[in-house]
């Protein structure tokens, strides 16, 4: 297939966080992300007015199908393609379909089944997105940056999930669900215009994408690549088990723990607080720094660290010692994330970059929420200490496999 060359930048003579085109960037993504959380506060809003407790929490979760079964193929989408086209056809899609939902539910009660479609859309196109915006960064900036960028797109991650909540908040109370998914298409459009003005690093283009062969081909392909490489294979391996024993007591595990202990929804509030800041503390020091030294061995210490913190977490006697180890928890844990997506991004052929951050998105964003039932059930079964203790163990397994892999633990980001 013939491909278009996209602009081209030569690798910035500056740190990333004083580049114009990586904060070009940076704000696209900051703002999409914030269009992103403004529309699930309004898809709640309305879901939560339009049909009962059950079609409400359908309509919230049927946008996790698509995410799941198409985030591989996106993957392959984004090195056919070319990521930053396909994050441009990402929101452009948003941003319409937003504004036509606007239009829609300004005129109109279309009822629930138009916001479960709306779900359906948006699961799908995120799982085009995802792989494409983490295949982004080694074609914004020079190789020894990625570090600082991992930790400048953590901090944007931060900024997007505190301020999206109180903006959709807002517009819904103003004008109800159509002004808030009219809110959010415009900050797809301002994401938009600021994507236009990035400029891309050259790359080796993809040979198998120019020679046309299927996607299920390049798809075994890519899963190949990763096996059989040295630090890609440990790292997404350390990333998946990590991830599959974390998702659970972070996420539903949190709502049982506080409502067992009689903390309440303001106790949870502060315990994902605390996960919060210690993340941003994590992006911060990342941002600020640029590169931490023994990457690799860093990783699995502090995955082994986050992972202690959160079996603590279970066994906290108030919320304060709770909020505590969730600190800790996120500082470890963002760290290693962050180092995680750098060395995969330094590591990785570009020709290979949007499956390899597919893989790794699939377990985090995919595979990883299947396991909240499974949580649930086991805290009704056995209670909250003894399934925290495991799936901290589970977790701190993703740590050890990377101290275990001389390749991983010797890794280092460039200089």
């Amino acid at each position: 297939m013939t491909t278009t060359t996209a602009p081209v930048a030569a690798a910035p003579a500056r740190p990333a966080h004083r580049d114009p085109n990586v904060l070009r960037w940076l704000g696209a993504y900051t703002t999409s992300m914030v269009g992103d959380g403004i529309y699930f506060v309004a898809l709640s809003w309305a879901a939560a007015r339009s049909g009962s407790a059950g079609q409400a929490g359908l309509v919230l979760a049927v946008g996790a199908v698509p995410r799941a079964v198409l985030m591989l193929g996106g993957g392959v989408v984004a090195d056919r393609l070319g990521p930053r086209r396909v994050v441009i056809g990402s929101d452009a899609v948003r941003c319409a379909v937003l504004l036509a939902a606007a239009l829609l539910l300004l005129v109109s009660s279309p009822g629930i089944w138009l916001l479960a479609c709306l779900a359906l859309v948006f699961g799908a196109v995120d799982a085009l997105f995802l792989p494409s915006v983490g295949a982004l960064p080694p074609r914004i900036t020079a190789p020894d940056q990625l570090g600082r960028v991992q930790g400048m797109r953590g901090l944007a991650q931060r900024v997007a999930t505190v301020v999206a909540a109180p903006l959709g908040g807002l517009a819904v109370a103003l004008g109800g669900p159509s002004a808030a998914f009219a809110a959010g298409g415009a900050l797809f459009v301002v994401s938009l215009v600021l994507l236009a003005a990035v400029r891309l690093r050259p790359l080796p283009a993809d040979d198998d994408a120019r020679r046309g062969d299927p996607a299920v081909r390049q798809l075994a392909d890519g899963l190949r690549y990763i096996r059989g490489h040295r630090l890609l294979a440990p790292l997404t391996l350390v990333a998946a088990v990590t991830e599959l024993g974390f998702a659970g007591p972070a996420n539903i595990g949190l709502v049982l723990l506080a409502d067992r202990r009689g903390w309440g929804a303001s106790g949870m509030g502060w315990i994902i607080a605390g996960f919060g800041v210690g993340a941003g503390l994590a992006a911060l020091l990342l941002a600020v720094r640029g590169r931490i030294p023994r990457a690799g061995a860093m990783l699995s210490a502090g995955v082994i660290a986050g992972a202690v913190a959160l079996g603590c977490i279970g066994f906290a006697p108030s919320v304060a010692a709770a909020t505590a180890a969730g600190l800790c928890v996120g500082l470890c844990t963002g760290l290693g994330g962050a180092l995680i997506a750098a060395l995969m991004q330094t590591a990785a052929d570009p020709a290979y970059l949007g499956r390899v951050t597919s893989v790794a998105t699939l377990f985090t964003m995919g595979v990883a929420p299947l396991c909240y039932p499974v949580v649930g059930a086991a805290i009704g079964a056995w209670g909250v200490e003894p399934v925290y203790a495991v799936c901290a163990a589970l977790s701190a397994v993703g740590g050890v496999i990377g101290l275990c892999s001389r390749t991983l633990r010797r890794a280092e980001l460039p200089r």
